[in-house]
């Protein structure tokens, strides 16, 4: 029993370190988004992106929609798209580009943010991201035209509840956030431990380990990759931080894994939230991954013809 209470304690010590750290990062990004949107910078956002949404056979509202996900979250771009929807029908196909280009470049401030904290260059991040959705709905958008896929209409499954748009309710709803996170981090704690005591780990690494050769990075990095994939940078981002501070990987692991978390990232649940907006699960989920394996890819080719000066002085914080 004394073992137990000392092991529950070095997890809460570690649980609260953990989510201090995150909410450094998060709590003043989030005023500032928030101050940011008041003074209306994400319709101008929008504005900007519509004329790049049409380039990809997509409506401009979109442009709203996908400025909207990216400045604040997937939540708030699903809740633009619905009052679209209203008016409008759009395909599975609209739907789908749509999601993809959301499910790669969302969150931004936060995200990105994280991320440099965990040792790789905000600018780099920032482009990677945003040109790679735009790429990636782009290649779908010639696919999806060339062989006459997913043309019907897309089905809405989702639908908002009523949110108080007062800083009264905005405050209480970050804070029902943060506390999540505290709890989120906290049970992750105690799932690693576990994991690592009965050597479900080292068959994760074992499983990841040929994908992770492949784009040449070691197996140190599977278990922030694993965490990154399955529950998303913001979540995750606790630990990310943790595990890249701890030495043990290097700083080409480091940017390759965090380049793969970057643009394939909770993939269940942010997966989920566009299929309930129309896209289709195989579009949002095959196109990703097969992307994100290919750009990392042709990352690891460039990084071999880069010194490692260079590569410290220009990707990594």
């Amino acid at each position: 029993m004394k073992k137990l209470n000392s092991e529950i304690n070095k997890i809460l010590k570690d649980t609260i370190f953990t989510t201090i750290q995150l909410l450094k990062i998060m709590i003043p990004i989030s005023i500032i988004v928030k101050i940011l949107g008041e003074f209306g910078l994400i319709e101008i956002l929008g504005d900007f992106l519509a004329p790049v949404m049409n380039t990809i056979g997509l409506p401009g509202d979109f442009g709203l929609v996908w400025a909207t996900a990216m400045v604040t979250n997937i939540y708030g771009g699903m809740v633009v798209f619905f009052n679209f929807s209203i008016e409008n029908s759009y395909t599975v196909a609209q739907v789908t580009i749509l999601g993809t280009m959301i499910l790669l470049a969302h969150s931004l401030p936060v995200e990105v943010r994280i991320t440099q904290k965990a040792g790789v260059k905000a600018w780099y991040m920032i482009i990677l991201r945003v040109l790679g959705a735009f790429l990636l709905g782009w290649i779908l958008s010639v696919v999806f035209t060339i062989f006459n896929l997913h043309q019907n209409k897309s089905i809405l499954l989702w639908k908002p509840g009523y949110s108080n748009p007062s800083l009264f309710y905005w405050i209480i709803g970050e804070i029902r956030n943060y506390i999540m996170i505290f709890l989120i981090i906290f049970t992750l704690m105690i799932l690693m431990r576990i994991l690592k005591k009965s050597g479900v780990i080292d068959h994760l690494n074992n499983a990841i380990k040929p994908l992770l050769r492949f784009l040449g990075m070691s197996k140190d990095v599977a278990p922030i990759t694993i965490i990154g994939m399955t529950l998303g940078l913001a979540y995750g981002g606790g630990l990310i931080i943790k595990e890249s501070k701890s030495g043990i990987i290097s700083k080409k692991d480091l940017f390759l894994s965090l380049s793969f978390m970057g643009m394939s990232h909770s993939m269940i649940e942010d997966t989920l939230l566009m299929v309930a907006i129309g896209a289709s699960l195989t579009g949002v989920i095959v196109g990703r991954i097969v992307f994100t394996i290919i750009v990392i890819y042709v990352l690891i080719k460039i990084i071999k013809r880069l010194s490692t000066s260079v590569f410290n002085k220009y990707f990594i914080c």
